[in-house]
Formats: structure tokens, sequence, C-alpha cells
């Protein structure tokens, strides 16, 4: 019994710091077309609200995130 005590916690530690699972229900998850399209919509709308300013949109990858601003 004592010698199942240590491998057990090793087991759970290992399990508990490993990288998280892929969700294939997540939205966009296994299907790189789906991102493209968000990703051409939100420049699409970046684009409409600075062209109210006068202005062009600019995007900017951050962080596995896209930043849309507006510039002269």
């Amino acid at each position: 019994m004592k010698r199942m005590v240590l491998p057990c916690i090793t087991l759970l530690a290992a399990c508990a710091a490993g990288p998280p699972v892929d969700s294939p229900s997540a939205p966009g998850a296994m299907r790189p077309d789906v991102d493209d399209r968000r990703e051409a919509r939100a420049l699409e709308q970046a684009e409409a609200e600075c062209a109210k300013q006068g202005k062009h949109a600019v995007s900017q990858r951050s962080e596995n995130e896209t930043l849309y601003g507006c510039a002269d």
C-alpha cells in the first residue's frame, strides 16, 4: 500500500501540470477556415469604422490575437 502512494501522487502531479487538451468543441477548433473568416470579418468592420473617420484600418498581431486600429 505504501508503495502505491508515491507513484499515484507523481502521476497526479504530472497530469495536473501537463498542457491543456485541445477541445474539438471549442469555436473554430480544428477548422482554420473559420478563423480566417472571423479575421476577415473583423478587418471589414475595422475598415468600415475607420472609413467613417477618414482613415484606414491597420492590424497588429499581439500574443496570438489580432488587434485593429485606425491610421492616416
